[in-house]
């Protein structure tokens, strides 16, 4: 079994330690999970095993030949293509390739030379041992199972999104089947389908795996142990994150309550020591001395500061926050939706999800009013103050300082910008540094406080999640479920969705379904209606077979059949358009009185919607004749 062994690792950075004496292993067939906060000095850990930053002291030893991967989290690209990425990845059998091509021209001239024979018959046996008649294959086949054609190998690599180029990262990192995995916030920037992916790719991963995550859900589906980097040490948990936090937990508690009791122990020794030490009982007071400073005293409990906010009572505002009435919608030339209609109501959490490039960010700066949609109407109700946070961040200025976008943004003094700053985690130094230079989660909590003091009662989020560390995500999570306004959320943060959402959009295609409920819901009943499909697919194959085998049965008096739960389904299906497209005629009503200017183009569009209406009632009946 090949293991990895890291054995009394530290690593500083001038005065500022970043971890002290750590020791792990990991072996084959282990996906380790490596948590911590922001800053806690995770990805350096990483990059210290694999040889790209210096350690201290200490030693990272592997078996024997073993191959580690590392998928960075960066796209500071030196390459120029796919390919090039990838040959990046074999460079050392192709090496071996170039330098057997070398001696086989040396040899046609030369097919005596003994020691040109020997040296082309070692360079033949690295090339075959480091997999170099398979790499080709090898390629094509990692590239093809995470998405990309044959023609995207020698594209710009700059041209790819977000998404795509961690699969980019992750096919350089897999390519080689190394021994050992380091892989540093894999999940980022996957939609649904590449996670689920991912989990089951590692979950068969025959080698070790240390991965970096933030996502709670992907380490419980994933890991089978976490480390925990906390105050420069780290803590080994068995199992994925939900039996590491009730283990954690109750570790902290009993310690505390230790500590506690030790503290209450020597209050009570040195009083005594006090009180008796020149009295009849001194020499019993020399003995209490004696046993303290003997004392193994347990060290104080170190907490994480922790960031601290939550949303003011939202300002009343009508029951309808947001109508979005028929919109098309498009990035460049391309057409991602048209004729989608969507409605929130005031107090409602609302999840959109869907794959990357569905246009869920597109939608969300149609609804911003950041761009303008290709046809339809976006309507928001009275009173309604919206509030967005952008995963770009590009609200933010990148040449201020911290305390000067707080000032300048919200007319704040010093002190006041600085009280609000200090509850984000800004502190002392901190706020002089310019938004520019701020890391990712920096610049998140940042977006954050500025969304705080806005103050709206619509909050529309685009990926809030990105870049924080699991005990932001938390305070995040419980100040959504205080909030009491509305929101539409944007994220592929699958733990977060099952906390604060209670109905889930799913942008596909160009359509939106709709889930009431959160995301295990949504995933549960999506899976039904998969199965339901694939059964009724089969039964109605199995049924054509039957009538080309059968004769036609006579005509019979026949019974009234029970509805199918096709039907049932069905109408459950057409209750639900019915009820949307009542609002939506509702809602051209509305405009047509508002924007007389717009008066011929809206009766057009009301007359479509109430044709559409009137033939999903003529359909209710038929389905409400068969299902009785």
């Amino acid at each position: 079994m090949a293991t990895l062994k890291i054995s009394g690792l530290s690593k500083s950075f001038g005065i500022k330690t970043v971890f002290e004496n750590v020791s792990f292993d990991v072996r084959s067939g282990e996906r380790i999970g490596l948590v911590g906060a922001n800053g806690a000095g995770k990805t350096t850990l990483l990059k210290c095993i694999i040889g790209t930053e210096e350690y201290d002291k200490g030693s990272v030893k592997a078996s024997d030949g073993a191959i580690i991967g590392y998928l960075r989290q960066d796209f500071n690209y030196t390459s120029h293509t796919i390919r090039e990425e990838m040959e990046e990845a074999w460079k050392d059998v192709l090496f071996y390739k170039d330098k057997i091509e070398r001696l086989t021209r040396e040899l046609e001239t030369n097919k005596s030379d003994e020691n040109l024979v020997r040296e082309y018959g070692r360079a033949e046996e690295r090339f075959e041992f480091l997999g170099g008649y398979e790499y080709e294959s090898t390629t094509r086949k990692i590239l093809t199972g995470l998405g990309f054609s044959d023609e995207d190998w020698d594209r710009d690599i700059r041209s790819f999104s977000g998404g795509q180029k961690v699969r980019i990262n992750l096919a350089a990192a897999f390519v080689r089947h190394p021994d050992f995995l380091l892989l540093d916030e894999p999940t980022n920037h996957l939609d649904m389908n590449m996670l689920e992916w991912l989990e089951d790719y590692l979950r068969s991963y025959k080698g070790g795996i240390l991965m970096i995550s933030h996502d709670r859900y992907f380490l419980d589906a994933a890991a089978t142990g976490i480390l925990d980097l906390e105050n420069h040490h780290i803590r080994s948990f068995r199992g994925g994150y939900t039996r590491y936090m009730e283990t954690k937990e109750n570790q902290d508690r009993a310690y505390q309550k230790a500590y506690d009791k030790q503290q209450e122990h020597i209050k009570e020794t040195e009083e005594y020591i006090r009180r008796y030490k020149a009295g009849i009982k001194a020499k019993q007071a020399r003995g209490r001395q004696s046993q303290l400073d003997r004392l193994v005293r347990l060290e104080k409990p170190v907490h994480q500061a922790s960031l601290r906010f939550h949303f003011d009572p939202p300002q009343e505002c009508a029951d309808k926050v947001l109508d979005v009435l028929r919109v098309e919608g498009s990035y460049g030339n391309q057409v991602l939706f048209k004729d989608l209609t969507m409605h929130i109501r005031r107090g409602e959490t609302v999840g959109l999800i869907g794959p990357n490039g569905a246009g869920k960010t597109t939608l969300l700066k149609i609804i911003t009013g950041e761009k303008k949609p290709d046809s339809g109407f976006v309507q928001l109700g009275n009173n309604v103050k919206m509030g967005y946070y952008s995963q770009e961040q590009e609200r933010l200025h990148p040449n201020l300082t911290v305390l000067d976008e707080v000032r300048n943004t919200f007319n704040f003094g010093e002190k006041e910008a600085r009280n609000i700053l200090g509850m984000f985690l800004f502190r002392g130094d901190d706020v002089f540094k310019t938004v520019g230079m701020l890391s990712g989660g920096e610049k998140a909590r940042l977006s954050l406080l500025c969304l705080f003091l806005e103050k709206p009662n619509f909050l529309i989020l685009d990926e809030p999640t990105n870049h924080l560390d699991i005990p932001t995500r938390e305070i995040m999570e419980e100040a959504l479920k205080a909030f009491g306004g509305t929101c539409l959320v944007v994220s592929h943060d699958r733990y977060f969705l099952d906390k604060v959402v209670g109905r889930i959009l799913d942008l596909d295609q160009g359509k939106l379904t709709e889930y009431l409920g959160n995301y295990s819901y949504y995933r549960e009943k999506k899976k039904d209606l998969e199965e339901f499909e694939k059964d009724r697919n089969g039964l109605a194959a199995a049924v054509e077979e039957e009538k080309k085998e059968e004769k036609p049965p006579e005509k019979q008096h026949q019974q009234k059949e029970e509805p199918s739960q096709a039907d049932i389904s069905k109408l459950n299906h057409v209750e639900m358009e019915i009820g949307r497209l009542e609002a939506t005629v509702k809602m051209y009503t509305v405009q047509m009185s508002m924007n007389p200017e717009n008066y011929s183009a809206l009766a057009q569009e009301y007359e479509e919607a109430k044709k559409k209406l009137d033939d999903l009632y003529r359909k209710w009946d038929e389905l409400a004749e068969k299902t009785e």
